[in-house]
């Protein structure tokens, strides 16, 4: 040992054979799992609208929710918008007293608010192949907007409790937050608190929501008002339901049938599957048509039941062919899942719940009900691509979490709302707007839209028992799209232009 340590010291090892020992390595730390960055995520950017360079700050960041001991109960993740006036350097902001701000959220319950963000309002947008919507090839990503709303207001997404990146906190389950109820809570403690640091109480204030989202916000305008004092100047209402009786097809509810029959017709019409007669009129003779069938011979059929005589049953059955494209084996249950599977069955397609003008291929043509969403389908990857890529490139923000799209939230507890009844927040839309005078509401929804349909919302709204001299408070607009109406190109371009109207309508 002293020889080779002598040999060592003289460097000669290399000379007889001895290999040297190698120099301690330091370890290299294991990666620590990052629920949320130390610091919000702020960067600054542009884009043209209208053909005006809108500069704004984009702020990717949570806002902490706490019980009544200030415990927190939840993280809630949420992309903010701010429009500056100047340039990008500058430090000045639009008057908050002058500039609205907007809250947005989408439905599910269990979506993210990545639709409408990346749909329709926000700076940035997913990118499609064509003017209907079809995505194209993988990979996906983010293109300006020239649609956006941000010309006409600051933009707040907000991803409730288990959506997105928002997630419960400490010794609190997030099954706390699955509800209508506590939703409209935890949303309307967001609201409160982002206006409180933000300095936004003297802004007006528009809540817009989509699909459940549109429950959330009619409930969530008399939450806000009844328990912060906090008033709205707008809601937008994209692809509504407020009365789940209208929708939801089940044993002993006859509504639904008739509910959706105009959207059946505005379909098939698409798809050029209706007899001759009907397919060489404009849509919109077919949709009046099977309004006024759905009201004075269909819903009243399916309430004679078998009083019904052969010859008006034989009589309703013919019409309902016509207007539907389906044949007349089909007509004694005409529920959502047998249309869609049935409408295009001999040229082997079924055709999307969200948007029916997408069609799918199932394994299995004889089944009674379509295997998977084709619209869903077509849209998933392309905004969940897109919005994770934005999310950490563009805008910078750090999570390991995945950023939950669409995930499942059930079940849903619909508390007293929804005990042995159907759910219904329509009162509450009313109610607000008769304590609230100068809310304005505006309401989208697209002709091919299945899960929502449009003539449901409309006998919604119809019988809301709003005084009359408000009624003209509620603006409605039609779409040739389905549920996320912007995802067709020409709609789109049409939403811009009644979103501007609304704003500009605005108090």
């Amino acid at each position: 040992m002293k020889y080779l340590a002598l040999l060592v010291a003289l460097g000669l090892t290399s000379h007889i054979g001895l290999a040297q020992e190698p120099e301690p390595q330091t370890p290299t730390p294991k990666a620590t799992f990052q629920r949320y960055p130390d610091a919000p995520s702020v960067t600054r950017h542009s884009v043209e609208i209208n053909g005006q360079t809108i500069h704004y700050e984009a702020t990717a960041d949570t806002i902490t929710l706490v019980n009544d001991k200030d415990e927190p109960t939840a993280n809630l993740f949420y992309i903010a918008y701010r429009k500056i006036d100047g340039g990008a350097d500058s430090a000045k902001f639009p008057d908050a007293a002058e500039r609205p701000i907007t809250f947005s959220f989408n439905g599910g319950p269990g979506s993210s608010s990545v639709w409408l963000h990346l749909g329709i309002f926000g700076p940035k947008r997913v990118e499609y192949a064509d003017e209907v919507g079809h995505p194209g090839p993988p990979p996906y990503g983010v293109i300006p907007n020239a649609h956006s709303l941000l010309d006409k207001s600051d933009f707040v997404f907000i991803d409730p409790v288990s959506t997105g990146y928002s997630r419960a906190e400490g010794e609190t389950s997030e099954k706390q937050f699955h509800g209508l109820e506590s939703d409209l809570d935890s949303v309307a403690d967001f609201i409160r608190t982002y206006i409180t640091r933000e300095q936004r109480w003297g802004s007006p204030k528009i809540i817009a929501g989509e699909s459940y989202g549109t429950t959330r916000a009619a409930g969530l305008i008399q939450r806000l008002h009844s328990r912060h004092g906090i008033a709205t100047s707008g809601v937008i209402l994209v692809s509504p339901v407020l009365e789940f009786q209208t929708i939801r097809f089940g044993e002993g509810n006859d509504l639904p049938y008739a509910m959706i029959l105009p959207s059946y017709a505005a379909v098939a019409h698409y798809h050029e599957a209706l007899p001759q007669k009907w397919q060489d009129r404009p849509v919109e003779d077919v949709i009046a048509e099977a309004r006024r069938f759905a009201l004075d011979d269909y819903l009243p059929a399916l309430l004679r039941g078998a009083s019904l005589d052969e010859a008006e049953r034989n009589r309703v059955r013919t019409t309902m062919s016509e207007l539907t494209g389906l044949g007349p084996q089909y007509l004694e249950d005409v529920s959502l899942p047998r249309f869609a599977k049935e409408l295009l069955r001999h040229r082997g397609k079924t055709v999307g719940r969200l948007d029916a003008r997408f069609l799918g291929i199932d394994g299995d043509h004889v089944g009674d009900s379509y295997e998977y969403d084709a619209s869903y389908e077509a849209i998933r990857s392309n905004y969940t691509e897109s919005l994770n890529a934005y999310v950490r490139g563009e805008l910078g923000y750090e999570s390991d979490l995945p950023y939950e799209i669409l995930t499942g939230v059930g079940p849903w507890d619909y508390g007293w709302a929804g005990r042995d009844r159907y759910v219904s927040v329509a009162d509450r839309l009313r109610d607000a707007m008769h304590r609230q005078p100068h809310t304005r509401v505006f309401v989208a929804m697209g002709h091919h839209d299945l899960a929502t349909p449009f003539f449901a919302a409309e006998t919604t709204l119809n019988r809301l028992r709003l005084d009359p001299e408000y009624r003209d408070r509620i603006d409605t607009a039609y779409y040739p799209a389905g549920h996320m109406m912007y995802v067709h190109q020409p709609s789109l371009e049409q939403l811009k232009a009644d979103l501007d109207a609304f704003y500009e309508s605005l108090p």
